[in-house]
C-alpha cells in the first residue's frame, strides 16, 4: 500500500499546490537520487535543492515553514509546509506503519522510504524514533517480498 497525497494531508493542514488522489513511491531527504513519484523532505542544506528534486522524479514536498519557498517552484506543485520536519516525518512514519500494519493483501506496492542524512537519524530520541520506524517498514517490506516469493 502506498502513502497517499491524503495521508500528508491528514498530518500537515498547511499546503499550497494541486491537491488530489496520488501516491508517493518514493520519500527522501536527498535530492540527487532517483525518486519516482517522489515526496523530497529537505532536512537540511546537505539535502540539495527543491529543483534537483522535482528532476530526478519529486512530485511533492514537505517544507520547512521558516524557509522561504523557492521562486522556481511551480504554483501547482504540492507543498506541505510544517514548523517541525522531524516531527512531521516521525508522524507520517507512525502513520504509514498503521496502515501497513491494517493490510492484508500480500501483493501490495509499498512506498519507499529512503533517508540517506545521517544527521537526522542520530540528532535526539525524536530522531532515534524515525529510525527505529524506518526499520520497521524496511521489515514490513522484506515481509512482504517474502509473501511474494
Amino acid at each position: 500500500m502506498l502513502l497517499a497525497y491524503n495521508d500528508l494531508a491528514n498530518i500537515v493542514s498547511k499546503k499550497q499546490g494541486v491537491q488530489g488522489d496520488f501516491f508517493f513511491q518514493t520519500v527522501t531527504d536527498m535530492a540527487n537520487v532517483n525518486q519516482p513519484k517522489g515526496l523530497f523532505i529537505p532536512i537540511n542544506e546537505d539535502s540539495g535543492e527543491l529543483a534537483e528534486a522535482i528532476t530526478h522524479g519529486a512530485i511533492a514536498t514537505i517544507w520547512d515553514s521558516e524557509k522561504k519557498l523557492p521562486s522556481y517552484t511551480p504554483n501547482h506543485f504540492p507543498v506541505f509546509f510544517t514548523n517541525n520536519l522531524t516531527d512531521t516525518i516521525a508522524r507520517l512514519l507512525q502513520c504509514y506503519i498503521e496502515k501497513l500494519n491494517g493490510e492484508t493483501n500480500k501483493q501490495m506496492e509499498i512506498t519507499n522510504f529512503n533517508f540517506l542524512n545521517k544527521k537526522l537519524l542520530n540528532k535526539n530520541n525524536e530522531t532515534y524514533d524515525i529510525a527505529v520506524m524506518l526499520n520497521k517498514i524496511k521489515e514490513l517490506q522484506q515481509n512482504n517480498t517474502k509473501r511474494r516469493g
